[in-house]
């Protein structure tokens, strides 16, 4: 299999270009919300280009994640609900929650089509040039430049953001930071946990001997739980498999193949647990989403820390590093002979769909940027707005998916493994703030940031969810458009002109629990499916 083109990042300094992308609205990320600011921008009469760092638009949603997680269905409006019915179009329904990456591919380039958008594919920013607390231009690595009066950062890292000199932060808040209860180490939680004692050193019982691969830290570096720290939630791939045998490629062996890398794994399937792909959702047309389930599966815990504040060669490893983890673990447990045979046929059933990521080697070309930075502006989404404990009057759409954070790390207790981090509380839909989408004003006055908002780190694992980040995207877009024809700053437009816009437009801003019987009660049954 050649995985030549499977690449987060290639320098393209030699391939300089003159050209100058200006526009009312510069748009950096094609990502779902990237996509939805530019149209509703488009709509209200800017004129919009969008700067996308890789090579493939539509983010997530496209690269795997077909198994959308949508908390309340009822709570997304707007130009979110218009994917999911364009989706249905393309399957000949009326909507449609589950579909192939292709699909999400196919309705999102058609959408920018139709309103006539560009995109502008393998931009890497390597300069924000700011004045009086505006960003100019952005400054690519190929010499392009985007130019406008507006910005938008649309990426899942925050990039423009950060060299914006926007504030941010990296990492788990303590509990005491802003007063939350499930912020910070998590030990103890039921999820996604070790259900035996797995010894977590090469040599069985002889800590002398090393830590297995994939355990990261020695027992006295624990922390007390409720503490702040650096780390951040697991990364992976949504990988699309399928079991047709008329389209399915046998998984091939990665291009850095190391077997010693899954002894963990073996030692735990070897202990009687098996559930390693037990989160493998199908969809349609015989292909599925496999996402991390249980102590040890697609999910690299720990090894993911670099990459927000990463240069891109740093990133480019990380990339590479999960690219090999994850295909190499499909590939042991259907070929390495200490997997029982059961589990390899079962494995060994899936392949690559012939007719998915054909220039990537058939593998998902985005990696699953769960968490990076977080904007922290006048206002900071936490979890007492989750929990319905604080209600904001500045909505501008809702989130309705659990606090959901992946582990962070693995750890050794007592001479066991122990899994560390993950968070499963399930909500009612509560609305996300206008505030936590712009910067102070004192730091930067014409751009807004709708996936790397201002949230802590267990807020954000509820808002973090595809459809969120449409709906944000779309009001994102409206309150630009608002601040361009009015020549102000995005701190200074007319909220009640925002929610008049976005009411207009379909967005759905307040939550009527008469819209669903109990959407707790279905949480609870559906936790896991992250």
């Amino acid at each position: 299999m050649d995985y030549s083109n499977l690449y987060y990042y290639k320098s393209r300094k030699s391939e300089k270009r003159d050209e100058r992308i200006t526009r009312d609205l510069i748009v950096y990320g094609a990502t779902p919300a990237g996509i939805t600011c530019a149209i509703q921008a488009k709509k209200m009469g800017l004129t919009v280009a969008i700067a996308e760092f890789g090579r493939h638009i539509g983010g997530m949603t496209a690269s795997g994640l077909g198994a959308t997680d949508f908390g309340a269905k009822e709570a997304i409006g707007g130009l979110s609900r218009e994917f999911y019915r364009r989706i249905g179009e393309y399957y000949g329904k009326d909507e449609q929650w589950t579909f192939e990456p292709k699909a999400a591919s196919s309705v999102f380039t058609d959408w920018l089509n139709e309103y006539e958008i560009p995109v502008y594919l393998n931009q890497h920013p390597e300069k924000v040039v700011m004045q009086d607390r505006k960003i100019k231009r952005i400054l690519m690595e190929n010499g392009m430049v985007f130019e406008g009066s507006y910005f938008v950062d649309a990426s899942y890292e925050g990039d423009i953001m950060a060299r914006a000199d926007v504030s941010y932060a990296v990492g788990r808040e303590s509990n005491a930071t802003y007063n939350e209860t499930y912020n910070g180490v998590r030990f103890g939680e039921p999820h996604h946990k070790f259900e035996v004692r797995v010894d977590p050193y090469v040599v069985e019982g002889d800590p002398g001997s090393g830590l297995l691969h994939g355990v990261t830290e020695p027992e006295e570096r624990t922390l007390d739980i409720g503490q702040g720290d650096h780390r951040i939630q697991a990364y992976n791939f949504r990988i699309c498999l399928t079991n047709d045998t008329d389209h399915r490629i046998p998984i091939p062996k990665p291009p850095s193949y190391d077997s010693e890398k899954y002894s963990l794994l073996i030692r735990y399937i070897q202990a009687g647990v098996w559930d390693a792909m037990k989160l493998h959702i199908m969809l349609p047309n015989g292909k599925s989403d496999l996402n991390n389930h249980g102590a040890v599966s697609t999910d690299y815990i720990g090894m993911n820390h670099e990459w927000p504040d990463g240069n891109y060669e740093t990133r480019e490893r990380i990339f590479q590093e999960h690219v090999n983890y994850d295909l190499g673990m499909l590939y042991f447990l259907s070929h390495d002979e200490r997997v029982p045979e059961s589990i390899r046929n079962e494995v060994g059933g899936w392949g690559l769909p012939r007719d998915e990521f054909q220039q990537t080697g058939h593998w998902p070309p985005q990696l699953y940027i769960r968490e990076a930075r977080r904007m922290v502006s006048d206002y900071v989404m936490t979890d007492r707005n989750c929990l319905g404990q604080t209600k904001v009057e500045d909505s501008i759409g809702l989130a309705s998916y659990q606090m959901d954070s992946h582990h962070c790390r693995r750890v050794v207790i007592d001479g066991r493994c122990v899994n560390e981090g993950d968070v499963e509380i399930p909500i009612s839909p509560y609305p996300i703030s206008y505030r936590s989408v712009r910067p102070k004003a004192d730091e930067c006055t014409n751009v807004l940031v709708p996936v790397c908002l201002s949230s802590s780190h267990i807020a954000y694992g509820s808002i973090r969810m595809e459809p969120v980040f449409m709906i944000i995207g779309q009001s994102v877009g409206a309150a630009v458009s608002l601040a361009f024809n009015e020549a102000a700053a995005v701190q200074d437009i007319d909220y009640q002109r925002l929610k008049e816009e976005l009411l207009n437009a379909g967005q759905v801003l307040e939550w009527d629990s008469t819209m669903e019987d109990d959407p707790v009660k279905r949480m609870k049954e559906t936790f896991g499916k992250k």
